[in-house]
């Protein structure tokens, strides 16, 4: 039998690492998984009691809306004015969506068909490079260097440069270009100014910017992601993802949203109204209390990202893996040592996890421009990353 729309998806290497992970464990081994970004602090109180409390009402136990019930809707305008001092119409700019995976995916489908194409960031989260793909569209691949190769270019320079690239060498010329900053896996972050180059390019050309604003809140040292939707006329060309994911520790709840140009806005919820239900009625009366009740939360989760990237990025410098610490995202995104680079990064992975019983991200699971990286999550805490450290120093000989 064919199964025609996943022909073309490559074997999936995290797979393989989660299979190596399972195998390793099964042996006794006490492995620490920096590898999937999968966050183990807990998801506020009050969103946890008012879901307890909503699910015994059984009321909520019928089908939602689609797009969202009103008051969820109004909290995430309510969000965006409070944090960005951006006006967004709760009902004709904002569609609420199962996850950012959930929204980006079918986002396409109303975005692209075949013969069009999209320009996407590489290395990128697969769901950006394959949401194109399964709507029948051809992907770009735009080289971002991102934070790790620590170059001398301001902020995203270099990518700005290799979109313009891209889009003068693409026929048939781009109608999606992809964004999302703070970048995973590379941690690259850009600032209000970038974004304002982009929108204004956008406008120029009749381009559509989908910016997956997962790390918003995810942020150090100072910096400030800037929402795409801050530059002034941004809303006649982008939409933003905004997800309850990271910021508020709320993974498994599937909390989404698309905010931005509410014509796409309208595109997307009218195909989403054949597609689904919506989130759990009782999960959105949660969210509606954690995004206004609980507003300092994300404050919490950074601190305890931040204080977990100190004790990996400067373990990793003392045992002479050179690290230039992130400004963003809950990842490490690290250049392969020197003298282990020849292996690449599924290999080198495997070789972290047999030796160092330290589990990572392969860097060749994000697409082309990966394989010279590997992806540490920081998903463990203080104790237990410096744990991985003593383990890997005694496993990386050839840096000591």
């Amino acid at each position: 039998m064919e199964f025609r729309r996943i022909l073309g998806l490559p074997p999936y290497v995290f797979a393989t690492m989660n299979d190596l992970k399972a195998a390793a464990r099964h042996d006794g081994k006490d492995i620490i998984d920096l590898g999937f970004g999968n966050p183990d602090l807990p998801s506020p109180d009050v969103a946890v009691e008012k879901l307890a409390e909503a699910v015994h009402n059984p009321r909520n136990h019928r089908y939602s809306a689609s797009r969202g019930i009103p008051k969820i809707r109004q909290a995430i305008a309510d969000l965006y004015l409070r944090k960005f001092d951006v006006a967004i119409d709760p009902d004709t700019e904002v569609v609420t969506t199962i996850g950012a995976k959930e929204g980006l995916s079918h986002l396409m489908w109303v975005l692209v068909g075949p013969g069009d194409t999209a320009l996407v960031p590489s290395p990128s989260y697969p769901i950006h490079i394959y949401a194109p793909l399964f709507a029948g569209a051809d992907v770009r691949h735009v080289r971002l260097d991102g934070s790790g190769d620590a170059t001398n270019d301001p902020p995203g320079e270099s990518f700005f440069d290799n979109l313009m690239e891209a889009w003068e060498s693409a026929w048939p010329k781009p109608r999606v270009i992809v964004l999302s900053f703070p970048h995973n896996p590379t941690t690259e972050c850009v600032d209000l100014a970038w974004m304002t180059r982009i929108v204004e390019f956008a406008r120029e050309h009749d381009i559509v910017l989908v910016h997956d604003f997962a790390y918003a809140d995810i942020a150090f040292d100072g910096y400030r992601p800037p929402s795409i939707l801050e530059v002034p006329g941004a809303k006649e060309v982008a939409v933003e993802l905004y997800t309850m994911t990271k910021s508020f520790s709320m993974a498994g709840w599937r909390v989404g949203f698309m905010v931005g140009n509410a014509e796409i806005v309208q595109a997307l919820t009218k195909l989403k109204s054949y597609l689904d239900y919506g989130t759990f009625q009782p999960i959105q009366i949660a969210a509606i209390v954690a995004m206004n009740e609980a507003p300092d939360y994300p404050k919490y989760i950074n601190e305890c990202y931040q204080s977990r990237r100190d004790a990996l990025c400067d373990g990793m410098n003392r045992i002479g893996w050179e690290i230039t610490p992130p400004r963003g995202t809950m990842f490490v995104w690290a250049p392969i040592p020197e003298p282990y680079k020849e292996m690449g990064s599924l290999e080198f992975s495997k070789y972290l996890l047999s030796e160092a019983d330290v589990a990572t991200s392969p860097g060749v699971g994000f697409g082309p421009g990966g394989d010279g990286h590997v992806r540490f999550a920081l998903i463990e805490n203080e104790q237990r990353t410096g744990q991985a450290i003593r383990n890997m120093r005694k496993a990386l000989t050839r840096l000591n």
